[in-house]
């Protein structure tokens, strides 16, 4: 394994970076971290850092740039394109969530966030059984996993109105008492 000396110039820069994303200020977060890109376009950490804060600041195009130069420099990581499937999902691009997730699960069949993102991008499609069978997937490895349930009961509530019931009494607020989902569904 490699270590990185950095030096207190790119230090500094990530930490007044962290402390502008603190506070919401993605402008600002971006703005510091230019010099460093201009001396180290091809830094991989430093491209997802610039996506993420881009995808924060709602430039999503910018996002997919720097997504996509991160995944130029390590292009076995699976780190840019679930980066991608999110803005995708925030910009409703669904059909590309669902090629990208379907690609990183060739290679990991349980890659937590691509097959969240796949069910979630599947449900705004409408493709509930494709959904169905993703997300029953996951439970059967994650069972206890709120996000999960949530989103299994969220296809329930459309396919089979009386399991989701079901699903957010008799597990979900068991899990999460406090469940905004559950309480919705069930105070209709």
């Amino acid at each position: 394994m490699a270590i990185f000396a950095f030096s207190d110039e790119i230090q500094n820069a990530y930490f007044d970076s962290y402390n502008y994303e603190k506070i919401g200020d993605y402008k600002d977060a971006i703005k510091v971290l230019i010099p460093v890109y201009k001396k180290y376009p091809k830094g991989y950490t430093l491209n997802l850092r610039l996506a993420y804060l881009f995808f924060m600041d709602k430039k999503y195009a910018n996002a997919i740039s720097y997504y996509q130069k991160a995944s130029l420099t390590l292009p076995y990581s699976f780190e840019p394109r679930l980066g991608i499937m999110r803005v995708y999902l925030t910009t409703g691009e669904y059909e590309k969530v669902t090629q990208i997730g379907y690609s990183i699960m060739k290679r990991d069949y349980y890659n937590y966030y691509a097959n969240l993102y796949t069910i979630q991008a599947l449900k705004k499609l409408k493709k509930y059984k494709d959904a169905l069978a993703l997300a029953n997937k996951m439970i059967t490895i994650y069972p206890t996993d709120v996000t999960y349930l949530v989103n299994l009961a969220k296809i329930y509530e459309i396919t089979n109105p009386k399991y989701a019931k079901v699903l957010y009494k008799d597990s979900i607020l068991i899990l999460d008492p406090n469940n905004v989902s559950a309480k919705l569904f069930l105070n209709k």
